[in-house]
């Protein structure tokens, strides 16, 4: 059982005792010292936020625990229900509140669920406000609201509509040649928002044939919900039997997207973002942005177009930060997460499906063909166990002595860029390990790099 506390929220497993899992206790605690922050941040006015949730079990309980307790510590709420992440993020923006609560953990299985935390701006909070959150629920400097003073909630189920509307009038999307297409689309939603969320935009985009797979929000996922190969093996075949022209899968939140080929192949997570910058790209050539940790590709393709490519740091507000700085046209990292500026800065992968699609019907290729004209690279990724008395700092103070002629980043733990390749590598906040990314041309060269690393760590 786990509880893990972040800048950008709190994480764990449902049940158990107090401070080491996620209990009742401690969505309280946490939902009312980021009341406290609001309230710091914004003196002397009532705050309100937007709350929506992804469709786990937990989620009910979870929800009305959080709204409760702000609505115990004099904040407005807007209550979106079942909700993807950039959802709420697009709520915040557009229904001006004063900040936002995801509900959802992501990726993680049944048992998880999480607070996720957004600023005014609808983005995750930054380090220091992080910290400060953490900070005032370590302490319990909670202060609650008196009788004439409880929050008020408002319910808004239907704004999904409302992120799609925004979506299609985006001048990149091209509704006219995604109708004239006439794909057929196989989605898989693990049972929960995107069930709600993926029909909707598809027929708005003038897909009529759609081939559903676990679109009841039920909280039940069929298999592992993180959209992985290994577990997208149902959606691939049903692919190759309906002869659908491309599948897409989502995580529960909706924030992460990979795409199946028409031949029932992975078009790639670390090539969501590649796709979608070609095609921006094409009309509005600017920098691109993604972390450390993900593939070379973009940033080849970037330069095609004769602009600049930027690495940031590990994580999405870092991504966003970076974004910022340089003025990037879109950006995102390479587990499948799209951010586009010009409709907010969040991963969002209906926005994704809504360029991928424009950019499939205008090529007039299939899938598989599509994915064939970027750079073909292989990440191989690995992890060291270190023991305890082992300290991680260390270890990557060595590593880059040892490689001081490479090209080295040290923004976020160490990437070292050989003339073959590249390796990254990060310590873990939560268990004593360092994780090692390597990318080459071949599978064999990123192993190679891996192996390389991880000897030298050992050593």
């Amino acid at each position: 059982m786990t509880l893990i506390k972040s800048i950008s929220g709190i994480r764990g497993t449902i049940g158990g005792k107090p401070g080491s899992n996620l209990t009742p206790i401690d969505i309280v605690r946490f939902t009312a010292a980021y009341a406290e922050w609001l309230k710091q941040r914004n003196k002397g006015k009532r705050c309100k936020v937007a709350v929506g949730r992804d469709a786990r079990i937990s989620g009910e309980m979870v929800n009305n625990l959080a709204i409760g307790t702000l609505l115990g510590c004099g904040i407005d709420v807007l209550n979106l229900g079942l909700a993807t992440t950039p959802t709420v993020e697009m709520a915040v923006i557009h229904e001006k509140t004063d900040g936002g609560i995801i509900l959802t953990a992501s990726h993680n299985p049944r048992q998880w669920n999480a607070l996720k935390l957004l600023n005014e701006k609808g983005e995750f909070l930054s380090d220091a406000d992080g910290k400060k959150v953490l900070e005032l629920a370590d302490r319990e400097e909670l202060n609650f609201a008196e009788i004439d003073s409880i929050g008020n909630v408002e319910d808004e189920f239907a704004f999904v509509d409302e992120h799609i509307k925004h979506i299609l009038k985006l001048r990149y999307i091209d509704t006219e040649a995604i109708a004239k297409a006439n794909f057929t689309v196989a989605i898989d939603c693990v049972n929960s928002v995107g069930g709600i969320a993926i029909p909707r935009l598809l027929k708005a985009l003038g897909v009529n044939n759609i081939i559903e797979l676990y679109t009841d929000p039920t909280g039940e996922f069929p298999h592992n919900p993180e959209p992985l190969p290994e577990h997208l093996t149902e959606i691939s075949r049903i692919i190759q039997e309906k002869k659908a022209d491309v599948g897409f899968v989502v995580d529960p939140d909706v924030d992460r997207l990979a795409i199946v080929n028409e031949d029932g192949t992975m078009f790639g997570e670390e090539y969501t973002l590649v796709a979608c910058a070609d095609y921006i790209l094409s009309s509005n050539p600017g920098n691109t942005v993604s972390n450390l940790s993900s593939t070379a590709a973009l940033r080849d393709l970037t330069h095609s177009y004769g602009k600049e490519y930027y690495p940031s740091a590990v994580g999405e507000v870092n991504v966003v930060a970076k974004m910022k700085e340089v003025n990037a046209v879109i950006g995102g990292e390479g587990n499948g997460g799209v951010i586009l500026p010009e409709l907010h800065y969040g991963r969002d992968a209906l926005v994704g499906i809504a360029i991928f699609l424009s950019l499939l019907a205008k090529s007039g290729k299939k899938c598989s063909e599509l994915r064939a004209k970027y750079p073909s690279y292989f990440i191989s990724k690995n992890k060291i166990e270190l023991d305890s008395s082992i300290n991680p700092d260390t270890v990557l103070a060595r590593l880059k002595q040892k490689f001081s002629n490479e090209r080295l980043n040290t923004e976020d733990g160490l990437r070292i860029d050989f003339a073959e390749g590249w390796v990254h590598m990060r310590k873990s906040n939560t268990e004593p390990i360092i994780r090692i990314y390597a990318e080459a041309k071949s599978a064999e060269k990123a192993n190679e790099l891996a192996k390389l690393i991880i000897a030298e760590a050992k050593n």
